[in-house]
C-alpha cells in the first residue's frame, strides 16, 4: 500500500510540475508577439485505469499522468486576424505610397500650377511694357521655372516608382523566406508528438508565419496532417509539406509591376502589402503618364502661341521650350532679344496680350488642376480605409488576444492552485514515508 502511495504522490509531483512549468512559460512570454497560451491537461493513469480494484488483487494504482499540453487557440479569430492583416497592410503600403505621390505633385510655390501662374502674370507685366528689359527677363525666368517644375515632379515621380519596385522587391524575398519556414515547420510538425510542449511551439511558429504570409500576399491556407499547413495562390501550389515555391518581382519600362511564381507568370496580387504596392505602382505610372501629357501640352501649347508672334526685328517667334515628357522639358530661349511681344500686324504687346488663348478650358492649368485634385481624392479615401482598416484589425487581434493572450491575475492564481495541489502530492509521499517507516518498526 505504502509503494502505491509513493507512485500516487510522485505522479502528481510530476504532473503538477509540468502545469506549474506551463504557467512559468506563460508569464515569461506575457509580453512575446504570437505566443499563444498554454495548459496542462492531466488525466488517471493508464495503469490505473486498467486495474479492477474488487476482482484483482494486489492492484498497483497509477495516480495521474500529463495528458496534453494545449494551446488556447481559436482557428476563427485566428482566420480573422490575418484577414483584416491583410486588409491593412494594403492599405498602409497605398496611404504610404499615394502621400509620397501626393508631394510630386505638390501645388506650393514651387509646384507646376503656381509656377504657371506665375508665369503667366509675367507675360501679362511684360504687355504693360514690351520693351522693359527687366520684365523680358522675368518672363524668361518664370518659363524656366515651369520647366524646373516639371522636371523635378517627374524626377520625384520615378523615385517613388523605385521606391515601390524596391520595397515590393524585398516584400517578395520576405515573403519567400516565410514560405520556406512554413515548409520547415510543416516538416517538424509531422515529427512531433501530439500533445507536447514542443508541439505547441511549432504550431506558434506556423501561425506567426502564416500570419506574416498573408500579411504579404492573399493566399489560400488549407491545414492536413498535425496541423501542418498548406498555401495555394489562384489555384496554384506554392506550399506542400515540406516543399516551397519562390516568387519574383519584375518592373516594366512604366513603372508597373508584374508577379512570378517560380518563374512563370502569376495573378497580380489584389490585397495585402503586395497588393498595396502593385496598386500604388499602377497609380503612379498613371500620374506620370498625365504629367507628361501636361508637359507635351505645354510645350505644344507655349511654342504655338509663341511662333504667331515677331520679335523686335520682325523674325517670326522660335520655340520656347522642347521636350515631350515632363523629365525631357528643356528651355530653348535665353536671349530676352528672341522673345516675341508683336503681333503680325505690327503691335508691340499685341502678341503678349494673345496669351490667353491657351488659357482657360481644356488648357495645362486646368489639367494640372485635376491632377492634383484626383490624387488629393483617392489619398482621402485611402486614409478613411486605412483609418478603418486599422479599426477592424484591433477590433480582430483584441478577440484573439481575448482567448490566446495571458492575464497575469488568472495566471498568479492558477499558479498558486496548482502549487497547492503540488504540495498536496508531496504531502501523500510523507505519509507514504511515515506509514513504511512504521510497518518496519513493527518488525
Amino acid at each position: 500500500m505504502s509503494s502505491d502511495l509513493f507512485q500516487i504522490g510522485a505522479s502528481g509531483t510530476k504532473a503538477y510540475r509540468s502545469a506549474m512549468g506551463a504557467i512559468s512559460e506563460n508569464i515569461a512570454n506575457a509580453s512575446t508577439p504570437g505566443y499563444t497560451r498554454r495548459t496542462v491537461t492531466t488525466r488517471e493513469s493508464a495503469l490505473s485505469s486498467s486495474s479492477m480494484v474488487v476482482y484483482k488483487a494486489q492492484v498497483s494504482f497509477g495516480g495521474v499522468e500529463v495528458q496534453s499540453v494545449n494551446r488556447a487557440a481559436d482557428e476563427y479569430l485566428d482566420a480573422s486576424a490575418r484577414m483584416t492583416g491583410q486588409a491593412l497592410a494594403s492599405a498602409n503600403q497605398r496611404l504610404q505610397f499615394q502621400t509620397d505621390i501626393e508631394t510630386s505633385l505638390s501645388d506650393d510655390t514651387l509646384g507646376v500650377g503656381q509656377r504657371l501662374s506665375a508665369m503667366y502674370s509675367s507675360v501679362t507685366q511684360l504687355a504693360a511694357n514690351p520693351t522693359d528689359p527687366s520684365l523680358r527677363t522675368n518672363m524668361l525666368f518664370d518659363v524656366e521655372q515651369v520647366v524646373t517644375a516639371f522636371n523635378q515632379s517627374a524626377n520625384s515621380l520615378q523615385n517613388v516608382q523605385t521606391s515601390i519596385t524596391t520595397t515590393a522587391q524585398n516584400t517578395t524575398s520576405a515573403l519567400n523566406s516565410s514560405l520556406s519556414e512554413l515548409a520547415r515547420i510543416n516538416s517538424n510538425l509531422l515529427r512531433a508528438v501530439p500533445g507536447t510542449s514542443n508541439e505547441a511551439q511549432l504550431l506558434d511558429s506556423r501561425d506567426a508565419a502564416l500570419s506574416d504570409i498573408t500579411s504579404k500576399l492573399d493566399v489560400n491556407i488549407t491545414f492536413g496532417a498535425n496541423g501542418t499547413a498548406q498555401i495555394s495562390y489562384n489555384g496554384t501550389q506554392v506550399v506542400q509539406g515540406d516543399q516551397a515555391k519562390a516568387f519574383g518581382v519584375t518592373a516594366a519600362s512604366d513603372g508597373t509591376l508584374s508577379l512570378t511564381l517560380d518563374g512563370a507568370a502569376a495573378t497580380a496580387p489584389s490585397t495585402g502589402s503586395l497588393g498595396g504596392l502593385f496598386q500604388s505602382a499602377g497609380v503612379a505610372s498613371q500620374r506620370m503618364a498625365s504629367l507628361d501629357t501636361l508637359a507635351a501640352q505645354f510645350a505644344t501649347d507655349l511654342n504655338t502661341w509663341h511662333s504667331q508672334g515677331l520679335t523686335n526685328t520682325n523674325t517670326a517667334g522660335g520655340n520656347l521650350v522642347s521636350g515631350t515628357t515632363a523629365a525631357g522639358l528643356t528651355q530653348v530661349i535665353t536671349n530676352i532679344a528672341d522673345i516675341a511681344t508683336k503681333s503680325s500686324d505690327g503691335t508691340l504687346n499685341g502678341n503678349l496680350n494673345n496669351i490667353n488663348s491657351i488659357r482657360g478650358t481644356g488648357s495645362v492649368e486646368q489639367g494640372w488642376t485635376a491632377l492634383v485634385a484626383a490624387n488629393a481624392n483617392m489619398l482621402a479615401a485611402t486614409k478613411a480605409e486605412q483609418t478603418a482598416s486599422q479599426t477592424r484589425d484591433t477590433q480582430a487581434r483584441q478577440a484573439r488576444e481575448n482567448v490566446s493572450g495571458i492575464d497575469l491575475d488568472t495566471e498568479a492564481a492558477d499558479l498558486l492552485r496548482i502549487q497547492q495541489a503540488y504540495s498536496g502530492c508531496a504531502k501523500i509521499i510523507q505519509v507514504a514515508r511515515d506509514t513504511f517507516d512504521d510497518i518496519l518498526k513493527i518488525f
